[in-house]
């Protein structure tokens, strides 16, 4: 492990010519307010105001990702700057110090949601409450509107990787400015687009953080686009109009649990891996009129394709995997479905990524498409967009921890994708026992996207990744909790994969100490209906 001192040599070194620091104030460092004062090449502090201890407001305009809410914060250095690495680029960020005697002495970078341009404000609320020094960027653009890369390459490589890693630079900087010293530790911490974020960092950047967390991360990125465009296919009509009424999801996830539910030997409302449930959809089929609780044929045919993912319509060969089984609605109030990315957009989800980032034709068709080449054109033109690299060497060599952790009922990026990754690092860097040196995956049966879900979802994956990299204690589970009303009623062990929990066949199955983590048996496959 490269320790502060080694680190902050080889970073000044390395900008030493350029970087002017003003006089520290002390054994503290630089003053919050004289920060502004700092010269770093191609960035600019636009402002360094110390805030009290209270409630912070988020701004305004700040996009998706900000939270309108304000937050109780303890008292912290707020600085505000902004990147220009290109003379396209203005990427905005934000680095929060807390004071000394409260500061744990690391830091910690959050990620991004989808292409949003926007401050992580909440992340950063918390990271700062914890005791860390934090910092956050808006990728390089504002909103969630793909048009920002109409005509502005360097602005798509902003958001791809280049924003946070200048992003991550700077800060410490900033933070050895302020505090008079270089973090200890530096931990990154996204999910969805921030787990992309983070297996970019890993992959392209391995000398940015000690421990990554990367949450449900969308690294697949083109293919997975693509995946959005065929489901949408799939569940609309020419016209628009849905094939697939969203009031009949909250049916599916019921015959898909039913179905599936003891896969794993016990009965807990979860599927366990829906890699090995079968459901067909047809066993839905309605036998009579219409309704919530039945399929049309077109219906069935619909939901099939969804499962099944995209496919070469020439050769047959896969594209990127289907949605899991289990994650269509997790009941009639559902927040998480497949409404949001699947049935409710007007048009195919980030088809923007073909008018404005591919093609530059804002006019352009989305019936259109050749699946393979365009697929092959798209990755030779824009492969930096994805995270796939199954190489991690460098950043294993580093010493570097990596944890990552999906939900089996995401019905946003579908978790068998992120299995796969895994699964090819392993294959890719010796087999399982070798990645689990510095990588681990933990699989959350009944968990949707980052979060939510009817399965234990709640767990602290940050304390198991600090006491990694700082004790060397690798976590072989983590323990997570369901909650009613603000009530736990369940918590159960997530095992690091390919190990998974099994009930030891007495207690509650609502309490983890009556799971063990085990190597995972051959079980019985669930078919049911269907051909």
């Amino acid at each position: 492990m490269v320790n502060a001192r080694a680190f902050a040599l080889a970073l000044l070194t390395s900008v030493g010519p350029f970087l002017h620091v003003p006089a520290p104030a002390g054994a503290a460092g630089t003053a919050c307010e004289s920060l502004t004062a700092l010269t770093i090449p191609n960035i600019s502090v636009t402002s360094a105001v110390q805030v009290p201890a209270g409630t912070f407001q988020v701004p305004r305009g700040q996009g998706a990702s900000a939270d309108p809410n304000a937050r109780p914060v303890p008292a912290f250095c707020r600085v505000v700057a902004v990147a220009t690495p290109t003379p396209d680029s203005t990427i905005n960020f934000e680095v929060w110090i807390p004071p000394a005697e409260a500061w744990n002495g690391k830091f910690q970078g959050v990620g991004n949601g989808g292409y949003s341009g926007a401050i992580g404000y909440g992340a950063m609320v918390t990271a700062l409450r914890r005791g860390y020094a934090t910092a956050s960027t808006d990728t390089g653009h504002t909103g969630d509107d793909m048009r920002f890369g109409q005509g502005h390459p360097e602005k798509i490589v902003d958001w791809a990787y280049r924003s946070l890693h200048i992003t991550t630079d700077t800060a410490k900087l900033i933070v050895r400015s302020h505090a008079g010293r270089l973090p200890e530790r530096s931990y990154f911490v996204g999910c969805s687009s921030g787990g992309h974020q983070a297996l970019t960092e890993a992959q392209r950047f391995p000398g940015d953080y000690d421990g990554i967390i990367a949450g449900a991360p969308a690294n697949n990125r083109i293919r997975q686009t693509f995946a959005f465009l065929w489901t949408w296919m799939a569940t609309h009509k020419d016209d628009g109009t849905m094939i697939l009424p969203a009031v009949k999801l909250p049916a599916l996830t019921k015959g898909a649990v039913a179905a599936c539910d003891t896969i794993d030997g016990l009965k807990d409302g979860l599927i366990d891996d829906p890699r090995r449930c079968r459901f067909d959809p047809s066993v839905l089929l309605c036998k009579g009129v219409d309704g919530p609780d039945c399929l049309t044929p077109q219906e069935v045919e619909a939901v099939r394709k969804v499962y099944d993912g995209p496919k070469s319509p020439r050769t047959g060969e896969p594209i990127f995997t289907g949605w899991p089984r289990g994650s269509e609605a997790f009941g009639e109030s559902a927040i998480q479905t497949w409404r949001q990315y699947i049935l409710d957009p007007k048009e195919p989800m980030r088809v923007g990524f073909f008018r404005y980032f591919l093609f530059h034709d804002p006019n352009w068709d989305y019936r259109t498409l050749d699946w393979d080449r365009d697929l092959a054109y798209s990755e030779q033109r824009l492969g930096f967009m994805a995270a796939t690299d199954k190489d991690l060497t460098a950043f294993k060599t580093r010493g570097g921890r990596l944890l990552m952790y999906a939900g089996w009922a995401d019905p946003v990026v579908p978790p068998q994708d992120n299995v796969t990754y895994y699964e090819a690092v392993a294959k890719a860097m010796g087999g399982y026992d070798r990645v689990q040196d510095f990588f681990r995956l933990f699989m959350a049966p009944g968990m949707g996207h980052c979060g939510g879900g009817p399965g234990p979802s709640s767990f602290d994956a940050l304390a198991a990744l600090e006491q990694w990299v700082e004790k060397g204690v690798a976590p072989d589970k983590l323990i997570a909790s369901h909650s009613t009303a603000g009530k736990i009623d369940r918590t159960r062990p997530l095992c690091a994969y390919p190990q998974v929990a099994r009930y030891r066949g007495t207690g509650s199955i609502d309490e983890a100490a009556n799971f063990s983590c085990v190597a995972d048996r051959p079980a019985p496959v669930t078919r049911t209906g269907g051909k």
